[in-house]
């Protein structure tokens, strides 16, 4: 079942009773009650909210990721449940005990659907594609030349034009693609929990300072997905990094993308089950091949 998107901009007050979330606006005193089990991600966006421990304890309870956002209104951070799976442990273990050929060959899988994906988004708006394509074909096991770079290079010039530099401060729209990968990140650590993953123990990226490694890992195919909503928020909104309401809730939109898995149609918050799934058979040596969707063209 495709679970539900909250987002409140507004001052509201979260608590639970008998497995629904009740949520009170604080302005108008309207109540209204949501089943836990339809909800996947909540976005806190005002600093007014307030909430319960009982509503904390439902969120957990439920593997909805509740995603708190900073004084500009911008995701800062998530509560997240680390006991999403009845095979935890073993699975947790198996991520510590993965082999360097295992991680290499994942990342290989991992960067080849990504570039693949970019080429399919520079399809679909009719741009050049034909250099990513080839580089798709050029990664080798754990891609120690880096294809991924150089692909990336390629790809912001052919679809944002070669005045554009992605970067995380950098010039309109940056602010949009932060936005959209935020939560895309957010809907990754979700699904890697739920597979009994610890988003943390990455495949490649292993910064000790980044708490959602795996996250960052797996999420990198998903990326042009989250690209391609910015790129109708321009045709719609202008290339801006003003945030409104009506920006955000566009971007917001990622999270039920159709995507194309195999011959199949699935939301992407389905997909990404899929693919975190893969990976834990993967680790558990239950399977060689990460199952990752394409961008739909």
């Amino acid at each position: 079942m495709l679970k539900r998107t909250l987002f409140f901009g507004n001052p509201y007050h979260l608590r639970s009773e008998l497995d629904q979330l009740v949520l009170e606006n604080k302005s108008t005193g309207e109540i209204r009650t949501i089943p836990a089990e339809d909800l996947g991600f909540v976005i806190l966006e005002h600093p007014q909210i307030t909430f319960s421990q009982g509503a904390m304890r439902l969120f957990l309870r439920h593997n909805v990721a509740a995603v708190f956002c900073d004084e500009k209104f911008l995701p800062q951070g998530m509560l997240l449940n680390l006991d999403g799976n009845n095979l935890q442990s073993a699975r947790f273990r198996s991520q510590l005990e993965v082999t360097e050929p295992l991680k290499k060959q994942l990342w290989k899988q991992t960067i080849v659907q990504k570039i693949r994906n970019q080429a399919l988004l520079l399809h679909r708006f009719d741009k050049d594609n034909e250099s990513l394509i080839y580089k798709s074909k050029q990664v080798k096991s754990g891609d120690p030349t880096n294809e991924e770079a150089k692909a990336a290079a390629i790809y912001w010039k052919r679809l944002m034009g070669s005045g554009f530099t992605r970067e995380r401060f950098g010039d309109e729209p940056n602010a949009q693609l932060n936005y959209s990968y935020a939560i895309l990140r957010a809907a990754v650590a979700r699904a890697l929990s739920g597979s009994g993953l610890h988003p943390t123990i990455g495949i490649f990226h292993r910064n000790q300072y980044n708490s959602y490694c795996l996250a960052d890992d797996i999420m990198e195919p998903y990326r042009p997905f989250a690209d391609l909503l910015v790129m109708q928020s321009i045709e719609v909104f202008g290339s801006t990094n003003e945030l409104n309401t009506e920006i955000k809730a566009h971007l917001l939109g990622v999270l039920s993308m159709n995507t194309v898995m195999g011959k199949r149609k699935r939301p992407l918050m389905v997909a990404l089950s899929e693919t975190t799934s893969s990976l834990a058979d993967c680790y558990a040596g239950k399977a060689k091949k990460l199952k990752y969707p394409s961008l739909s063209v």
